[in-house]
């Protein structure tokens, strides 16, 4: 395992209980809908999705009960985040849509074409080659399939100073109010773990190599989030 893939496990293993609330406290509520317009790119005929880097199950519950019968299956490498995922799975009453599993997105478990589309949230960051894992996602779903990612956005222009102010002096304090210290690490950590990722990454390009058409991407909240969605060749 990567130093940067083990730290990612280290960090956001004890968020779980808290994480949704806090993620949408921190974001100004906008994590949900960020999430909600994730989910709005998948096609309804899509009955058999994956979602990668699943977490606690946010966006595999957004699925699931958009589509009635939809099947998910999500993924992730924190055993503590799927924990909390199953736990809210049972509270929904999902248990036999979703299906919550151990793994990682540079090597999934699935046949090639397995899957009639694929989100996954908050990943590319994490992976040390994130061209490499785009391509692992793109290989489980089937021709004409979606594939949609949601991400922090590096907002733009006017929002930026706003943005970098934020991230640097509110955000750490923010999170350790909201819960404490392991929160506090997560707030010092986002605003470079953005910065460094876009500048490092050309997403459109790499999708297009990755063997996706069509590719789209949608700023949200003034570029604080990122939507980016297409459908394999």
């Amino acid at each position: 395992m990567s130093q940067r893939t083990a730290h990612a496990r280290e960090l956001f293993a004890p968020l779980g209980p808290a994480y949704d609330r806090n993620a949408s406290l921190l974001s100004f509520g906008q994590d949900p809908a960020w999430r909600r317009f994730l989910v709005a790119r998948v096609p309804d005929d899509a009955l058999n999705v994956l979602d990668v880097a699943t977490g606690t199950a946010a966006v595999a519950i957004e699925l699931a009960q958009r589509v009635p019968g939809r099947h998910v299956v999500g993924v992730d490498q924190s055993t503590e985040m799927l924990t909390v995922g199953r736990e809210r799975v049972a509270r929904a009453g999902l248990d036999t849509q979703i299906e919550l599993r151990e793994g990682r997105a540079e090597q999934l478990p699935f046949a090639d074409g397995t899957f009639d589309a694929l989100t996954f949230t908050y990943l590319l960051r994490y992976v040390d080659d994130p061209a490499a894992t785009l391509r692992e996602l793109a290989r489980v779903v089937r021709g004409g399939g979606t594939i949609a990612m949601l991400e922090f956005g590096l907002p733009r222009r006017l929002a930026r100073p706003a943005w970098e102010l934020y991230v640097r002096g509110v955000l750490p304090i923010a999170g350790f109010v909201a819960g404490g210290a392991a929160w506090w690490e997560v707030g010092r950590f986002l605003g470079p773990s953005i910065r460094e990722f876009h500048r490092r990454v050309a997403l459109p390009d790499m999708w297009t190599a990755a063997g996706m058409r069509d590719v789209h991407a949608r700023r949200l909240s003034l570029g604080g989030g990122l939507v980016v969605w297409g459908v394999r060749a």
